[in-house]
């Protein structure tokens, strides 16, 4: 499928536009893009506009080198939605986009940014409306301390020296001798993913720290009145099942489905039962 792309105040957005009626934003997860929905998407189409954005950093949009939070994307957001000039729509994040999406709903009821992390509510202070639902599948931005450090591992794949290359190089006939080509298949594409992913970079390199994490939800969730459908893998082990309890929990308008033989990619694995669920939560009259 075809991205389209529209220029924004400083950036340039890639999507996916499909379908007609009422209008989905779908958003990615971590190293993902926008295909990632496809699976979900092509089930709703009869129904719905489905709008699939690359956020910023990936994909097709543009790549700027910044110290990642989630707050760029809730300001690339906006401006998208902004451009697009769409009203009365329904927000779908799965992981970092769960996360996004979950941020945006909190700055257009009323919160801001600052360098020290979330503000206190101050009306009218977001030029763009709220989304009428949120879909949040698997979604991070919940503080975890134990994140911290999990992928260190991987920064000297980030150094910009032809002596990675070389060791890579060096290493392909010795991986293929002992049946590891799979293995080395996968670092190298990680290295090739790391370099051309500014938030990756960003998050391997300026999250050292716990106290870094100032720009997670978990303390304002509370604070949030959007109807909000929660689903989380019941086997992820990449966003662990209390983090979307802690979702469904302090969220006032908020329901928990859990998927008890999913995973982290359970919007490729389980499409057919997400798209159902958000069809039911879309039908389902709120207020």
């Amino acid at each position: 499928m075809d991205k389209q792309t529209i220029s924004l105040q400083n950036h340039t957005a890639a999507y996916i536009d499909q379908g007609q009626g009422t209008p989905l934003i779908f958003l990615h997860g971590f190293l993902g893009n926008s295909q990632n929905w496809q699976t979900v998407t092509s089930q709703l189409l009869p129904d719905y506009r489905c709008l699939s954005l690359d956020l910023l950093g990936f994909g097709d949009s543009s790549k700027p080198s910044l110290r990642y939070t989630v707050w760029h994307q809730v300001e690339f957001l906006q401006q998208f939605i902004h451009a697009l000039d769409l009203q009365d729509f329904h927000l779908i994040g799965h992981s970092y986009g769960g996360w996004t999406a979950a941020a945006y709903g909190l700055a257009a009821t009323g919160f801001t940014w600052t360098d020290q992390g979330w503000s206190d509510f101050i009306p009218g202070s977001f030029a763009a409306p709220p989304p009428t639902t949120l879909t949040l599948i698997a979604a991070a931005g919940i503080r975890d301390d134990s994140f911290v450090g999990r992928y260190n591992y991987l920064r000297p794949l980030l150094w910009k020296t032809p002596l990675v290359d070389w060791a890579l190089n060096l290493a392909a006939p010795i991986a293929k001798v002992t049946n590891q080509q799979a293995a080395f298949q996968t670092i190298y594409r990680t290295r090739q993913e790391l370099l051309n992913q500014p938030v990756a970079k960003s998050f391997l390199l300026d999250r050292l720290r716990p106290e870094d994490a100032i720009d997670t939800v978990e303390q304002y969730l509370p604070q949030l009145p959007i109807p909000t459908q929660v689903i989380a893998g019941e086997q992820d082990t990449t966003i662990p099942l209390w983090h979307c309890q802690i979702y469904a929990d302090r969220l006032p308008l908020a329901t928990l489905a859990v998927l008890p033989d999913a995973g982290h990619d359970l919007i490729q694995t389980h499409s057919t039962e997400i798209a159902q669920t958000i069809h039911h939560q879309l039908d389902t009259p709120t207020g």
